[in-house]
């Protein structure tokens, strides 16, 4: 039987957890407790005049088409971001697992782009996209595709999920190659010989261990959907063009910093976070049944 640790001092364990408590509360209970305070108030501009109103501020963000839109393109962008981030890391986990010379070398190139600022990415995807210069654009011309993202609201969005994923692929590769090590190799070698090829070993063996690295994953990258890709939303395409990438994070700084309307914007970060807390629950309490921890 474990002995159980007893502090010898009782208030020691509170001073252990209160920078914790301390940021948690400065950081996000403050900040969350004023966002619904300010979502009930109709405000001017200039924040001399103010007035409770109640959910008057929810139920006009929510009868807006552009809101509706903009719930609309995040759901796409959220779901391709997290698809392709996540599918092409673990692809590149697998094939640096078969690397035997430089494994080292080349699993610290693929974690270097995690680095990089989401604004300072949205701007390389942007110059080399550009379908003036770019010379990715430059290349897709020559092969016969029509390439526009200025003005064609597709190219854009898929644009803006190629920059994206490649600010994230880096991480999802670290991860999912720590979850490769920790695959016991005797599990692997037993299905080899008996008769099992590599696909059918890794879809019966590999993915199926993989789940709760996938499973944590997949709440990281719809997390970061949401919240962490406006600077790359914002670098990109603004938005745009006719609101065709104007996320639901976008537009709560279009509405709240641009056109200075405090109470909407409030009101719209309270549904984003009860959303994102929705989803992340739905997650926990429907896709974690399917993940085996063993």
């Amino acid at each position: 039987m474990t002995p159980r640790v007893v502090f010898p001092n009782k208030v020691l364990p509170y001073l252990l957890v209160a920078p914790q408590l301390a940021i948690t509360l400065i950081f996000f209970y403050w900040p969350a407790g004023q966002a619904l305070y300010q979502s009930m108030l109709k405000e001017d501009p200039f924040g001399l005049k103010s007035k409770f109103v109640w959910f008057d501020n929810f139920a006009k963000v929510l009868s807006q088409p552009a809101y509706v839109n903009s719930i609309k393109v995040t759901v796409v962008f959220s779901v391709a971001t997290a698809a392709v981030a996540m599918g092409v890391a673990l692809l590149l986990a697998v094939m640096a697992e078969k690397v035997v010379r430089s494994k080292g070398f080349y699993r610290t190139l693929m974690i270097w782009p995690y680095a990089v600022a989401p604004a300072i990415a949205g701007m390389l995807f942007l110059f080399m996209f550009n379908p003036s210069i770019g010379s990715v654009a430059v290349l897709l011309r020559r092969l016969g595709l029509h390439w526009d993202p200025v003005l064609d609201g597709t190219d854009a969005m898929i644009l803006l999920v190629v920059a994206a994923s490649w600010k994230q692929i880096s991480y999802n590769f670290l991860f999912f190659v720590a979850g490769l090590q920790a695959i016991p190799k005797s599990l692997i070698e037993a299905a080899a010989i008996d008769g099992a090829g590599e696909t059918k070993r890794f879809w019966t063996i590999v993915f199926p261990l993989l789940a709760p690295t996938t499973f944590f994953l997949l709440v990281i990258n719809t997390t970061y959907a949401f919240f962490d890709t406006f600077g790359i939303v914002h670098a990109v395409t603004g938005g745009g063009p006719g609101k065709a990438t104007e996320t639901l994070v976008y537009k709560v700084y279009n509405d709240g910093f641009v056109n200075l309307l405090l109470g909407s914007s409030a009101a719209q970060s309270v549904i984003l976070m009860v959303i994102v807390i929705a989803l992340t629950a739905i997650q926990f309490r429907y896709v974690e049944r399917k993940v085996h921890y063993g």
